[in-house]
């Protein structure tokens, strides 16, 4: 039943849909329609019509977007009313941002080899000798062995010892700050990507999209991202039976109208027609490439990309990294087996690109590392953990930024050598071609300290 009747008594509304919104969007763009017939007939050039107008005679589409019925409208089109007007210059390429919820022990994805700190404070989660070699004395653990074409590429590196003074042992907390770049008050609640948007001009409705059910903390803010499950989910609410009518009625209402949402819809709509050109028949990856677990998440990416819906920043996000117990770092362990899991989506997105992939750029965080010190098997919660970024530009080395080794640790933890947003930044400024002045405004109290990423 319809939680929300039309009244009995308006039987031209119930024949136009099923629910409110829909019935009044659709009847109010046959009005208009109707009032912009009548002022074309009367007026027949351009000039005229904008005569009246100026005027005041006649109602027109902008007097429309001012009623009483936008209420209705904006609950018609919300979900795709995703871009605020730019006109900078557009940036290229795509920075995606895999968030690892729970905390990623750092030091069992990369760590110095032989190291006697490790060997004193964890001996049962040093990497296996199966690890890959990386630059500077470090290896990699096995679980990203299928990432290994990228790593001799010279594709794929890590910056150790990453953190930021304002992030607590709370998963909330650091999280929290992770995504926005700072503390809530430093940003105003605004997600550092949202931030970065500004910066990369003017694009589609696809420019920044969250995939999953909720969209993230780092995409929060002006510029309305597109959170979705796949490329299939993004369509107009509503009947089936009603869409294409209440889509027409969408545009009628939207063009023309010398309002700033002009824009805002028309890309909208864009959108949506790309999805659903997207989705009329089922995704084809490259020859070879399988997506799992986390994978299917990048495979709705892969077809956006591939598309041609211009995505510029976009974000994915895995669970299970609160290792407190059986962590697991060597083959088969449970820490193990999430990261190979990682590897290998990352690995079918970047092999099902194909030369795509020169122009994207992945980079892996987490909100914060682990302890240096195991405890019943796992590790507690502390600071300095790993980024990785996989590119398709060349990377200055496979272990990036500062390190100065495990001497002196913090109260425990790895210590701060690499501060969070300043490589958040580099990552950004290398892909977009961003100034400094440009990333000091995303992050907000931060001054921007570059950190070598890209060759």
């Amino acid at each position: 039943m319809n939680p929300y009747p039309l009244h009995p008594e308006c039987p031209d509304l119930r024949r136009l849909a099923d629910n409110p919104a829909e019935a009044l969007l659709r009847a109010e763009a046959d009005i208009v329609a109707a009032e912009n017939a009548a002022e074309a007939d009367r007026y027949r050039r351009l000039e005229e019509i904008e005569e009246a107008q100026q005027d005041g005679r006649g109602v027109t589409r902008r007097t429309f977007v001012a009623g009483a019925a936008a209420t209705a409208t904006a609950l018609a089109t919300a979900q795709f009313v995703t871009t605020s007007a730019s006109f900078a210059a557009t940036k290229t390429g795509t920075l995606i941002h895999v968030f690892l919820y729970g905390g990623l022990d750092g030091l069992s994805l990369v760590a110095p080899a032989s190291d006697p700190v490790l060997a004193k404070a964890r001996p049962d989660l040093l990497l296996a000798e199966d690890s890959l070699a990386l630059a500077r004395g470090f290896k990699l653990t096995s679980a990203f062995a299928p990432l290994d074409k990228w790593l001799k590429a010279g594709q794929l590196g890590f910056v150790p010892a990453v953190s930021d003074p304002r992030l607590s042992r709370s998963h909330f907390q650091a999280a929290d700050a992770c995504n926005l770049g700072g503390l809530p008050g430093e940003t105003g609640g605004r997600g550092w990507l949202d931030s970065l948007v500004d910066a990369l001009g003017k694009g589609t409705a696809f420019r920044s999209v969250g995939i999953g059910s909720t969209l993230p903390r780092s995409l929060v803010g002006v510029n309305g991202a597109i959170s979705l499950n796949s490329v299939g989910d993004l369509r107009l609410n509503g009947a089936d039976k009603y869409r294409a009518a209440t889509e027409k009625a969408i545009r009628g209402l939207f063009t023309g109208i010398n309002h700033p949402v002009e824009e805002a819809v028309q890309e909208g709509m864009g959108a949506l027609a790309t999805a659903q050109k997207l989705a009329a028949k089922p995704y084809a990856a490259a020859e070879g490439v399988q997506y799992q677990g986390v994978g299917n998440a990048f495979k709705q990416l892969a077809q956006l990309i591939k598309g041609g819906a211009n995505v510029r920043v976009a974000t994915v996000g895995m669970g299970g990294y609160d290792t407190h117990e059986n962590q697991g770092t060597r083959e088969g362990g449970q820490l193990w087996r999430r990261l190979n899991e990682l590897a290998k989506a990352m690995a079918a997105f970047f092999t099902d690109l194909g030369d795509q992939a020169a122009d994207v750029t992945i980079m892996v965080s987490s909100e914060f590392g682990r302890r240096v010190a195991s405890n019943s098997g796992g590790t507690d919660h502390g600071h300095g953990g790993v980024v990785t970024v996989l590119s398709g530009r060349k990377l200055t080395s496979s272990l990036l930024g500062t390190w100065n080794g495990l001497d002196k640790l913090d109260s425990g933890d790895v210590p701060e050598y690499n501060n969070m947003f300043n490589v958040y930044g580099s990552v950004a400024q290398g892909r977009f071609g961003l100034t400094n002045a440009e990333v000091d405004k995303v992050f907000p109290r931060q001054k921007f300290t570059p950190v070598k990423i890209y060759a």
